[in-house]
Formats: structure tokens, C-alpha cells, sequence
């Protein structure tokens, strides 16, 4: 990997990462399904002229987008609203564990012994950030956070049944324009007339809601595609490790949370079981020599 992919191989889980901060100060105005249908909508905006129409997967994609999105989101920043940004990006790894418990499930795609140790890990990292203080009384916020983790993972079951039809990009762009009005929908049906939101937001709230459309969703996903286009899963996929390091440094210095010991400790065994199952030394020292 030279210099030029590296680095935009670290954008990734910093604009991802980060992703979580601006989350955080724009659930401070709007309700977290509206944030994201904003989110969605500008970014769909902004790629759907770059990509072809999925005629023969519109159904299945629609439906991806309700569970890999509009749950998956609806979920995860109802809870982050709760949580603080450490604790709920940390959580929010779980996404990996659940993603291989459902593939072994629902496509009989049985772990490997290494995944088994590094879910195993992984869980034992979770089961300490759920006891820590940051979590106490918020256990409702937790729970969200860990059931969005699982719907994604339901949702990239669903992807599969693509077969590799649709690529990534215009994937995540179709998924964004079905899921906008589905999560809108579901935000005026929770959270009542959203126009008064969005007559009141100020400049703050509307540079969050770019931050996530266009820095966390056309850039993130289009650096990471440009990755996955040019290197390998086991090299690229490691940089994903990173993604809650991102949120707590900018959680840090935007919001001043620095987190307890308590939730570094669950974070550094939830990051190593991660490791386990993501890192391929094999694979990474074959591209070295």
C-alpha cells in the first residue's frame, strides 16, 4: 500500500469515527430518525446521477434499507442520544460479532476457530463496558446500540441475496434514497411535525447534518470502496479498527468526555477480540515482502 492509499485508508475510520461526534452534537436538535433521514437525503442528492437504477433489486433493496438502515440507525443514535459517544461507539463493534453469529446461522457459513476466539474475546470486552459506570442507568441506551448492531448484521444477510448483482456504491446510494422517507415516515409518526425542527436548526445543526451526508457517507464510503477496489479484505479491513479510537479522540476534544478507565479497559478487549477475528497476518506479510 503506498502513502496516497494509506492515507485515504485512514480517512475512512476518521470520518466514520468522527462520524459518531457530529451525531452526538446534532441528536442535541433533531430526533435521531430525522437527523438520519436528512443524512440520507443529502447524500443520495449528491450520487444517485453517478449510478445505474437496480430495476431487477428494487424490492430487495427497499427492504435491505428498512433493516440495515432505517432500524439499524433509528436504533443505534436513539441510543447514542443516551450513551456517551465512547460507550456507544465501542458498542456499536459489535456489529462484527453479530455479523458472523447470523452468517452461521442463516447462510450455514460456520466461524473459524480464530473467529470463534476473537468473538469470544470480543463478548468477555462487551459483558465489561455493559458494568462500567458510563452505562449505569442508561442500560436502555445500551440495548438500543446493541440491537441497531443487530439488525445490521441481519441486514448484510440480506445483501447477500444480491449475489454480487449490485456493487457497493450504488447500493449504499439506493439504500439512502429508499430509507430517507422510510425514516422520515417514522419520525413524523414518533416525533410529531419535524418542520418546526427544521425552521429552528441553526448553522451548527445544518453543518452536522453535511458532516454526515457528504464527509461520513459520499466520501467515507466512496474512500473505502477506492480501498476495497484496490487492495485486499485482510489489508483493508483492520483500518476499521480504528473507527472507535476516531470517536473517543474527537468526543475528547470536541466535547471534553474523556472516558472512564473502566470503559478503556472493555474498549481495548472489545478492539483485540476485533482484531482477532479481522487482522490476517499472513495475508498482510505476503504484501509486504
Amino acid at each position: 500500500m503506498n502513502a496516497k492509499d494509506f492515507f485515504i485508508a485512514l480517512f475512512v475510520p476518521l470520518s466514520w469515527g468522527l462520524g459518531f461526534v457530529a451525531a452526538k452534537s446534532g441528536l442535541g436538535h433533531f430526533p435521531p430518525l430525522l437527523l438520519m433521514s436528512l443524512r440520507f437525503f443529502l447524500s443520495s442528492i449528491v450520487i444517485v446521477w453517478f449510478f445505474p437504477i437496480p430495476r431487477l433489486y428494487l424490492t430487495k433493496i427497499f427492504f435491505i434499507a428498512l433493516v440495515s438502515a432505517t432500524l439499524q440507525y433509528g436504533l443505534t443514535f436513539s441510543g447514542l442520544k443516551i450513551l456517551d459517544t465512547s460507550t456507544a461507539s465501542l458498542l456499536v463493534q459489535t456489529e462484527v460479532i453479530f455479523g458472523i453469529i447470523t452468517a452461521a446461522v442463516f447462510l450455514r457459513e460456520m466461524p473459524t476457530k480464530k473467529q470463534i476466539t476473537g468473538i469470544v474475546v470480543a463478548f468477555v470486552g462487551t459483558i465489561l463496558l455493559l458494568g462500567t459506570p458510563s452505562v449505569e442507568g442508561k442500560s436502555l441506551g445500551a440495548f438500543l446500540v446493541l440491537s441497531g448492531a443487530f439488525c445490521w448484521s441481519i441486514g448484510q444477510v440480506m445483501v447477500r441475496s444480491l449475489q454480487g448483482n449490485v456493487n457497493g456504491f450504488t447500493l449504499i446510494c439506493w439504500i439512502g434514497i429508499f430509507s430517507c422517507p422510510q425514516m422520515l415516515l417514522m419520525s413524523i409518526l414518533i416525533d410529531g411535525n419535524p418542520i418546526p425542527l427544521l425552521i429552528s436548526a441553526n448553522y451548527v445543526n445544518w453543518l452536522t447534518v453535511i458532516y454526515l451526508g457528504i464527509v461520513m457517507t459520499v466520501l467515507g464510503y466512496g474512500a473505502w470502496f477506492y480501498i476495497l477496489s484496490k487492495h485486499s479484505m485482510p489489508i483493508a479491513m483492520p483500518f476499521l479498527l480504528l473507527i472507535p479510537v476516531s470517536a473517543i479522540l474527537g468526543a475528547f476534544v470536541f466535547f471534553n468526555e474523556l472516558p472512564s478507565l473502566e470503559v478503556v479497559l472493555g474498549g481495548v478487549v472489545i478492539i483485540s477480540g476485533l482484531g482477532i477475528i479481522l487482522i490476517e497476518p499472513k495475508a498482510i506479510f505476503s504484501k509486504l515482502k
